[in-house]
Parts: C-alpha cells; structure tokens; sequence
C-alpha cells in the first residue's frame, strides 16, 4: 500500500515539474556593460572585479558594447558567454577587405577563444538609426566577419547586427500588424534575414517596454511592468491571442516583422532592455528606482516561467539587462543594476534560481513534503 501511495506521488511530483511555473530559467540572461572610459565612469573598475562581480551575481552572459580584449580575458575559464559588439565606425573597412576582419578578430577573439565563451559578434550597434551612411557595408561587413571566423575554423561563434526596435518595426500594437521599416527592410533587413538562416544565427534587437510606455500615453503603467490585473491585458483582434506584458508584445511584433519578411523561425535574441531607476528631467516621474525593481523581477519572473511569449512558445534565446554598472549622467537616465561601486542597487532581486514562487512552486514543495513522509512509511 505504501509502495502504490509512493510510486503515485512520484508521479505526480514529475507531472508537476513539467508545468509551465515551475521551470528554471529558460533563457540566458545576462547584462550589458560599456567600456570602461573616463567618459563613462568616473573610476573605472578593474576588470577582474567586474568579472568577478558578473558571475557572484548569477549572471551568464555578459554583452560588451565596445569590446575590450582586457575585459575579454578577465573571463577565461569562466562559465560566462560574452556577446562582443565591433563599433559601427569600423563596419566600412571591414567590408572592403576581409583582411581587417581578420585583424579583428586576431585581437579580440583569437587569443582567448575558446577559453573564454564568445558566443556572438555583433556587426555594429542600431547603425541604421546612428550610421545611416554605413548601412551598405552592414552586410558585407557581417559575411567578412562571418567568412573570417570559417578561414580560422572557429564554427560555434555567430555572427549578426543589433537594431533598435523603435528604430526599425512599425507598430507595436496588434503585433500582427508589425513590419519592418522601408526602405531598411529591402536594402538591408531582408537580406541579413537570409544570411541569418542559411547561417543558423539569431536576429538580435534593443527592446525598451519603457520607451515605448513613454510614447504611449494609453499604456497603464502596470503593462509594461509585468503587474497582471484583471483588465490588464491586450487583445489582438487578428491573431486572436491575448497580450499581458508590453515585453512579449514588443518580441511578437519582432517575430510578425520576421514572417511577414518571409523568414519566421529565426531565433531572437534581446541585447537591451530594462527600466531606468534616474532621470535629470523631473517630468520623468517613472525614472525611479521602485519601477526599475519591478520591471527586473518581472522579467526574470516572466522568463523563468517557461511560458515564451504568445507567437513563440520558445520565446527569446537570450535577454541582457542594460546595464550593469550606472555611469556619470549629466543628461539623461541611469539604467544600471549596479553602482558604479559594483555594490548592489536592489537587494530583492536574484538573477539566476528562482524567487517566483506561485502556486505551482507552493504544490510541488507540498508534494515534495507528501514524498518524504511516504518514504519514512514504507
């Protein structure tokens, strides 16, 4: 009798584990980090500190958007992936000769690689919106890149280009609406769309729930902060599919865009988002640090869950918080998680594990509990 009451909790408690809600973190999250210039940080901190305070911190990636060998090397034999971004003002000699990406390559990549996870290279930074001027050479500057990697036969490290959303897809809301933005989507995004395919990469994209809250006035607050309410949600009247978040929102248009491009399978991965916890002007009221705590744990919470995001049951392969560190503001926001000091801004949040708890995770523990009892039973 005992053995039946053990082998049916045992089977429940596995049934259990398999339900949306009580799954580990499915995607790899991580934070972005700028260089480490005077202009940025009053005092720099030494990148082994960084390196150390990425991984006490649980994060597993780390997105650098200007890379820095120094920085590169501070993750040797670390478990954290780095996603390196080259700077758009590099991207026109690199497609006119394969021989400056190769060059590089041999000052960043080569002497760490694979000692030091390099996961992706990111040709340029919303180049569309800061270098238009550049936007022929995107391309062949990414298959340079790309070509360079194969002659040195590294396979695993993939190669793409990072937008800004506002900057390229046309509509937020119904995300079956979305598209990309002429005349970016003949000229450079439909072509990328095909190299990213035949390549197996992702389509990276700076995604702000706040910028677009801020655009948007008829977007209550909670939306974007991931407060579930009764009426707090979205219905796209085409798709049929109702929307709780601004997040999964803004990644379904991404993914509409993609399929309505003629390529809907690409992975995405999310190189920015987050709340800012400052801002210099005083209109700015949601600038603060209660919302930034909200919107982080809500993001964690909402990928953890497993659940994806209504158009892809996969959701997002990767999501970096910006950023890891506040730099000296004299115009503008503070974003980061961090203190210049590393010392931590939110005392709440836990960035790998999970902290949701729910119903699910109450049942599971209380069958857990059922399973030790039926144990010492039998």
């Amino acid at each position: 009798m005992a053995a039946c009451f053990f082998l049916s909790l045992a089977a429940i408690l596995f049934t259990l584990s398999l339900l949306p809600g009580s799954t580990s973190l499915s995607t790899t999250v991580g934070a972005t980090y700028s260089a480490s210039t005077a202009a940025a940080y009053a005092a720099p901190p030494a990148v082994d500190r960084v390196a150390h305070t990425v991984s006490s911190l649980g994060l597993s990636a780390l997105r650098l958007d200007a890379s820095d060998p120094a920085m590169v090397r501070a993750f040797l034999y670390s478990n954290t992936s780095l996603l390196l971004t080259i700077p758009n003002q590099l991207v026109p000699p690199l497609a006119a000769n394969r021989s400056n990406a190769l060059r590089w390559l041999y000052i960043h990549v080569i002497p760490f690689y694979p000692r030091t996870k390099i996961s992706t290279i990111s040709v340029g930074n919303d180049l569309l919106e800061s270098s238009p001027k550049f936007s022929t050479f995107l391309l062949p500057a990414i298959r340079n890149v790309q070509l360079s990697l194969k002659d040195l036969g590294i396979q695993k490290i993939s190669v793409s280009t990072t937008f800004s959303f506002i900057n390229v897809i046309t509509t937020a809301f119904p995300p079956s609406n979305a598209q990309f933005q002429e005349p970016a989507v003949d000229t450079v995004i439909r072509p990328l769309l095909q190299f990213l395919h035949d390549t197996n990469s992702s389509f990276l994209i700076n995604l702000y729930p706040y910028n677009l809250y801020k655009m948007r006035s008829e977007i209550p607050i909670g939306f974007p902060l991931f407060q579930e309410h009764p009426f707090g949600f979205r219905d796209d009247l085409t798709t049929g599919v109702r929307y709780r978040n601004l997040f999964d929102m803004m990644v379904d248009a991404v993914i509409s865009a993609m399929a309505v491009a003629g390529y809907e399978n690409i992975p995405v991965i999310v190189t920015e988002t987050g709340w800012p916890s400052f801002s210099t002007d005083p209109a700015e009221i949601d600038a603060n640090p209660v919302y930034a705590e909200m919107y982080i744990k809500g993001l964690l919470c909402h990928l953890r869950s497993g659940k994806g995001t209504p158009l892809r049951r996969e959701g997002v392969s990767e999501t970096y918080i910006y950023e890891l560190l506040d730099k000296q503001v004299k115009q503008g926001r503070n974003w980061g998680i961090l203190y210049p000091n590393l010392t931590s801004k939110y005392k709440e949040i836990q960035y790998s594990g999970s902290d949701c708890g729910g119903f699910f995770h109450i049942l599971i523990m209380a069958v857990g509990q059922l399973l030790v009892f039926a144990l010492l039973a039998w």
